[in-house]
């Protein structure tokens, strides 16, 4: 495997595992991850989220069970935020995919392997045409995935967000009638689901530029300047990880532009 782009501020988060226990209600107000107990599976997430991507999916591969939920986050927040060539962004997601999916077909009460077959499968679509997506069905794959997660988990504020997302993007690309009639993309749904998951995690820089992203997909330009002021909020947050960090950074590169 060849080594992958590195995270440029570990030093800023040199979490140990007794911190990311004391902090994990903060650390995956968005996920609804179970805090595990010391050992294999906590040490993954400690290098997770020091930066130390590469080797947290080494390390949740290696401890297998929930150590896989490790993995699949790491491998997509460094395919979404650091690599750059698109051919191998798009090859980590379907990894992603093709491994939660065995995840929770193994397992299929637990919400996070369904959140990240949906996140990695909808990454995935965006990077392809909507003609493609569509005669794979991958639309429909996404959007029962999220369903899932939040059937299980009704706080998992992440999957609030992605799947307001998936609606705003579809009506985005297609239009409201094609969208409502071939995923059941609803312009009320998607805005509600959004402000359910910022209601749920407010403090997540991710969370506050996608509400933004999907204000104006949803409802046109006249939210323009609505959306910068998240942006704005986001761009102002204190990361607490090196997730958070990279959406920081990301919020400011795009007020920057």
């Amino acid at each position: 495997m060849s080594p992958w782009n590195p995270f440029p501020h570990t030093a800023d988060y040199a979490l140990d595992a007794p911190a990311v226990l004391a902090h994990w209600e903060r650390l995956h107000r968005g996920d609804a991850e179970p805090a595990p107990k010391p050992g294999a599976v906590l040490s993954a997430w400690v290098l997770f989220h020091q930066g130390e991507f590469q080797k947290a999916e080494q390390a949740g591969l290696k401890a297998r069970g929930a150590g896989l939920t490790v993995a699949n986050k790491a491998a997509s927040m460094y395919a979404t935020y650091l690599e750059t060539t698109e051919k191998k962004r798009q090859a980590l997601y379907l990894d992603v995919a093709q491994r939660a999916a065995a995840q929770a077909a193994d397992n299929p009460n637990d919400p996070n392997a369904h959140y990240w077959h949906g996140y990695a499968l909808g990454r995935y679509t965006q990077g392809i045409s909507v003609a493609k997506a569509l005669a794979l069905g991958l639309g429909r794959k996404v959007k029962t995935s999220l369903e899932t997660t939040l059937k299980l988990e009704p706080r998992h504020a992440d999957a609030h967000l992605a799947l307001g997302m998936f609606h705003a993007e579809v009506i985005d690309k297609v239009g409201p009638l094609i969208g409502a009639m071939t995923y059941g993309a609803k312009k009320e749904t998607g805005l509600s689901l959004l402000q359910a998951g910022l209601k749920l995690n407010p403090a997540s820089p991710i969370g506050l530029m996608e509400y933004g992203n999907g204000l104006v997909m949803l409802e046109g330009d006249k939210k323009l300047k609505e959306a910068t002021e998240f942006y704005e909020k986001a761009a102002a947050c204190v990361a607490v990880d090196a997730t958070e960090r990279l959406e920081v950074d990301m919020a400011r590169a795009e007020l920057a532009d």
